[in-house]
């Protein structure tokens, strides 16, 4: 993934600006906010969001075998879910119950194997039912506090998990991280889903944040016993409408049911008999992750 042209200071548009220069406007606390964000990030190589328009089209799945993917390719990686109301990365990687280690006003990220950090809003709850039910400023202060707290070190990828839709925690993550590579946005074939895949993009082209792709996901059904492909939600709606407006493909995940038991049991995809398909799919849209968008 290049990163050979500058990018823009996210406040003036200049490339030379300083970023460490307090901006106009910016209280001495929030400069100080920014400069512990930056810090944070300076020995991320990649950051990536994960989008979505509208719920249930699998984002988180495909975020967390995104992430799971890139680390088998010997990747370090890092996920960091940021759904405050709804955080689902500790239930799909088998992480529910785990506490986080404190070194100070540092938060250790627990690991999965040997190359993916995680971080997640869910380990900060005492009970997973609990509903946490807060107003914009302390959802914002929360992605903060995960952002500047969270001791990463040094990763190829830093993948974050982002709610759907276009509201504060998106909004945000792409204010915060300055230099993010950009957004991966995830949605079903349906139309209904793709009105709002468009929004996302409108999105990121107001923030001037990179669309990286949009993926295809639950697109077509294998059936195991006779090998027909059943196209439950539709299919090839998403790569039609990239082309419409503009942006990369990065490809189709089939509907496989394995998915469904993998994320419920807290299992990678290695671990269940996914599809041939399935695993080809995710590994494609990797390699087209690794490579970069093309020029």
């Amino acid at each position: 993934m290049s990163q050979d042209k500058p990018k823009s200071c996210s406040a003036c548009d200049k490339a030379d600006c300083d970023p460490r220069q307090q901006r106009p406007g910016e209280t001495p606390e929030m400069h100080a906010d920014r400069l512990a964000i930056l810090d944070r990030m300076g020995d991320i190589k990649h950051k990536i969001l994960v989008l979505s328009g509208k719920g249930g089209v699998g984002k988180s799945t495909v975020a967390a075998n995104l992430a799971l993917s890139l680390a088998e390719n010997e990747k370090e990686v890092g996920l960091l879910d940021v759904d405050i109301h709804g955080p689902s990365i500790p239930q799909l990687l088998k992480l529910d119950g785990t506490s986080i280690v404190i070194k100070g006003e540092t938060l250790v990220p627990p690991r999965v194997g040997r190359s993916l950090k995680v971080m997640s809003m869910g380990f900060m709850l005492r009970h997973k039912d609990d509903a946490i039910i807060w107003r914009g400023p302390m959802k914002i202060g929360a992605i903060k506090q995960l952002l500047k707290d969270t001791e990463w070190s040094a990763l190829d990828y830093l993948i974050v998990d982002c709610p759907p839709g276009t509201g504060d925690e998106p909004l945000s993550v792409a204010q915060l991280i300055e230099n993010a590579d950009g957004a991966i946005i995830v949605t079903t074939p349906q139309e209904l889903a793709l009105l709002d895949v468009r929004k996302s993009i409108n999105f990121c082209r107001k923030l001037s944040l990179p669309i990286l792709g949009v993926i295809e996901n639950m697109s077509g059904f294998v059936c195991p016993k006779c090998g027909e492909t059943i196209n439950v939600f539709k299919a090839g709606g998403a790569e039609k409408m990239a082309k419409e407006v503009g942006v990369p493909f990065l490809g189709r995940v089939p509907l496989d049911p394995e998915i469904v038991r993998a994320g419920d049991a807290g299992e990678t995809l290695a671990e269940r008999d996914v599809a041939e398909e399935t695993m080809d799919a995710f590994q494609s849209i990797c390699d087209a992750i690794e490579k970069g968008p093309k020029e």
